[in-house]
């Protein structure tokens, strides 16, 4: 079945109008309260997998006009510490190349892994069950190696598809608009993709894959000397209308909800507004946008209570805020011997760990010094918002620190509620001068931390894992759209971890799959003041031999241009 839908609906999500925002609220937090698993059952899903209906995780629009990128030839090279250090970066022009350079670190293929009868793509960004709900496009309007327009990005391609040229009096717009050259970057979400193989969790999941995805646009972008600035003033209805969604025959359960718009610019620009101009948004309604959106799926399982949540917590227009992030040094003591561009291309999500790899405490201070939100440092300083996120470490083997259970405190302003919310008997003595890091309780907590997460060993048998507690209530309660945000920090956050890891010679994995209530338990937390969101892990990766692999873009060599006839992409 195919339906006209609009890309983005509004419902008031941050208009304070009475009955409506209520109830967003309240469906916002029935939606994390329906979706928790426990030890005795979990949240609703199909129960299977059903091979049959695997979604494609690659999105493309038949019919549109393609513009092929060169892959590099040469990464930048800046080293470990300059993936967040914006100052130093010489800032490229926008070309061709460069802009296929951002695009390719950010969200291009970073391998092929194979197993007999099956094949499936690895990225930069990484995302839950490798499914790849996010989709990105670029709007252009200054010279760029191609016409002013709308853009779909193909990972699989590697190559721009041309949705609609940009009339003059837009592109005038949105240089007077900016002043400085640059480009609009947008995400957006394909919930059925995570709903296949999660159900009603799903839309969580996907949420997640946004925080990765902004943070390795953010990093990426540094590498070129530009920063990746949220425009977080702009309605998801406008972003839907500038990237011609209401103008889109969806298929049913696939189409796409817009999700974040940014605008790239260099990163000694001085700041740039936050919203578009009402003119704009008028003069693209009546364009054209050309391409059909290929099938992802045979047929689809309706859970409804996602695209329900979808629309609760859609984003009304805004006015910025600011994030108050402090300018504050670095702590870390270790270097690492590859390259910037290297750690990006290497990330991997681990699948078991040895249960035996150890990391200093200076690698553990650094890796979580850098989750830290930075004044001119990425990728915090996309500016989603104040931290709200904090971090239960369960430390297993961190050389020169005790094991046991620690809270690292992103804003240290929560530090009284998060203690008197926590349980009494919590040591909360400092761990690292200069750190927000404080140990509750020493003990071996190897099986608890599995057990919280599904009773997966991944979680027991790495260097620490942890779980993300999000301040909650309080939050949704504000504007329900902060929901989104929420994950997206997580996912941030992760990002971070991932590259971390890699830098460092270990790996990482994020576990969206853990017991909710029960890890507020292990906190002594009794209400949703604050709620865990996502759970994450580091240690000494076991790799599995039966895997080959591929060079990134090696089908476009052999021609495999057809994303929809290629063999399965993710492994069963």
């Amino acid at each position: 079945m195919v339906r006209e839908i609009a890309g983005a609906k509004a419902v008031g999500g941050s208009v304070k109008n009475g009955v409506i925002e209520t109830q967003n609220i309240e469906a916002t937090l029935h939606y994390h309260e329906a979706t928790k698993h426990y030890p005795h059952r979990y949240a609703r899903a199909l129960g299977y997998m059903d091979w049959d209906t695997q979604p494609n995780p690659f999105r493309s629009y038949e019919g549109a006009d393609v513009v092929q990128l060169p892959l590099a030839e040469n990464d930048p090279e800046a080293g470990y510490r300059e993936l967040y250090k914006r100052a130093g970066h010489p800032a490229r022009s926008l070309t061709l190349e460069n802009l296929s350079l951002f695009l390719e670190l950010a969200l291009g293929i970073s391998a092929w892994k194979s197993i007999p009868g099956a094949r499936w793509a690895l990225r930069m960004n990484p995302s839950s069950g490798n499914l790849h709900p996010t989709e990105s496009y670029v709007v252009l309007w200054e010279s760029a190696g191609c016409s002013p327009g709308v853009y779909h990005y193909s990972p699989f391609l590697h190559a721009l598809e041309c949705r609609a040229g940009l009339p003059e009096a837009s592109a005038a717009l949105l240089k007077a608009h900016f002043k400085t050259g640059g480009f609009l970057f947008a995400l957006t979400s394909i919930f059925w993709r995570e709903a296949w193989k999660y159900g009603e969790r799903g839309f969580r999941y996907s949420n997640h894959d946004m925080g990765h995805a902004i943070a390795s646009a953010s990093f990426a972008a540094n590498l070129l000397g530009w920063k990746v600035s949220h425009l977080s003033e702009v309605a998801d209805e406008a972003i839907g209308r500038l990237l011609g969604f209401d103008r889109t025959a969806w298929i049913e359960h696939e189409e796409e909800y817009p999700e974040v718009l940014c605008y790239v610019r260099r990163c000694n620009d001085d700041d740039v507004p936050k919203g578009l101009p009402d003119k704009l948004i008028a003069g693209v309604s009546g364009i054209s946008f050309q391409g059909v959106p290929n099938r992802l799926s045979g047929d689809h399982v309706d859970w409804e209570i996602i695209p329900a949540t979808a629309e609760a917590v859609r984003k009304s227009s805004t006015a910025a805020g600011s994030a108050g992030y402090y300018e504050k040094p670095f702590i870390a003591k270790t270097e690492s011997e590859l390259t910037a561009a290297q750690i990006i291309r290497r990330r991997r999500s681990a699948v078991a760990f040895d249960a035996e790899t150890s990391v200093c405490a200076d690698t553990f201070f650094g890796m979580l010094a850098k989750t830290l939100p930075r004044r001119g440092c990425a990728p915090f300083d996309f500016e989603l918002g104040p931290a709200r996120v904090h971090l239960l470490l369960f430390v297993h083997r961190v050389t020169g620190l005790a094991p046991g259970l620690y809270m690292f405190v992103r804003d240290e302003s929560d530090f009284g509620i998060l203690k008197s919310s926590s349980k009494a008997e919590f040591l909360w003595k400092k761990a690292c001068e200069g750190l927000p890091l404080y140990l509750l309780e020493e003990g071996l907590l190897m099986r608890e931390a599995a057990a919280l997460s599904c009773n997966q060993n991944i979680a027991g048998d790495g260097s620490f894992s942890l779980g993300m507690i999000a301040k909650f209530r309080p939050v949704i309660e504000q504007a329900p759209f902060l929901y989104r945000h929420l994950f997206w920090e997580t996912g941030m956050i992760g990002q971070v971890l991932y590259l971390e890891a890699e830098a460092h010679g270990v790996r990482a994995t994020g576990i969206g799959c853990f017991f909710d209530d029960p890890v507020h338990a292990i906190m002594g937390l009794e209400d949703n003041t604050f709620q865990s969101l996502y759970h994450f892990t580091v240690g000494g990766p076991v790799e599995d031999s039966r895997l080959q692999t591929w060079p990134a873009y090696f089908h476009l060599k052999e021609k495999m241009i057809d994303p929809n006839r290629v063999i399965r992409f993710d492994s069963p």
